[in-house]
């Protein structure tokens, strides 16, 4: 897998207001126009609940081709056979989870200061998310990284990086020369009245900011 490629795209699911059906009719969309990567997020649904979600998910996702990370659920990531999985601080420590997920799978870390990514890194972490960068809509409580932090991140650590929170297609160009090799997105894309024309938008303007090979 070619990281800094597979991170340049990164849609994060949001149920908010849709029936399962149209969920998934919104990620299958969101996959066939172009999204690089998938990362199935799901604070408050059961275990039971949440491994059906993703059995589902995946399904899409590897009809596409598209890597899929679970949030927070290193067991669901196990159960449904996921590429990998992102943490937090409040998730178990990430040699742990390296440990048990072995040496193939993805580790996603959430860092907020250079020294926190760097230690996140020494740990086994495979990439950095910052965030979030602007307010956002989602009901997961967020506190705000400002896009020098977000430079002096990507500047400090070796693997790759990417911004999180609150970005729109019109606000992407605000990253520019920040080092970041892809934005996570959530309601921009899954609100998006039409996800077939805002994905290839999205990654023709993400195409003049990211870090290239």
């Amino acid at each position: 897998m070619n990281l800094k490629k597979t991170l340049k795209l990164y849609l994060v699911t949001d149920r908010q207001g849709l029936c399962d059906e149209e969920f998934l009719n919104r990620v299958g969309l969101a996959c066939k126009s172009g999204v690089t990567l998938v990362q199935l997020r799901e604070k408050e649904l059961s275990s039971r609940d949440y491994f059906n979600l993703a059995v589902k998910v995946k399904l899409i996702t590897d009809k596409y081709d598209i890597p899929l990370i679970i949030d927070d659920r290193l067991d669901i990531c196990q159960a449904v056979g996921a590429d990998g999985v992102h943490v937090g601080d409040t998730d178990l420590p990430i040699n742990v989870v390296r440990k048990l997920l072995g040496p193939n799978k993805v580790i996603g870390v959430s860092a907020k200061s250079v020294q926190s990514a760097q230690e996140a890194e020494k740990q086994g972490a495979d990439y950095i998310g910052v965030g979030a960068i602007y307010p956002t809509q989602t009901k997961v409580v967020t506190q705000h990284t400002s896009i020098k932090t977000l430079r002096e991140i990507s500047q400090n650590v070796s693997i790759p990086v990417i911004a999180i929170g609150g970005i729109k297609e019109a606000k992407i160009r605000n990253l520019t020369e920040t080092g970041i090799v892809g934005v996570a997105m959530v309601s921009e894309i899954m609100k998006a009245i039409n996800i077939a024309q805002k994905v290839p938008n999205l990654l023709k303007e993400l195409h003049k900011v990211v870090t290239k090979e």
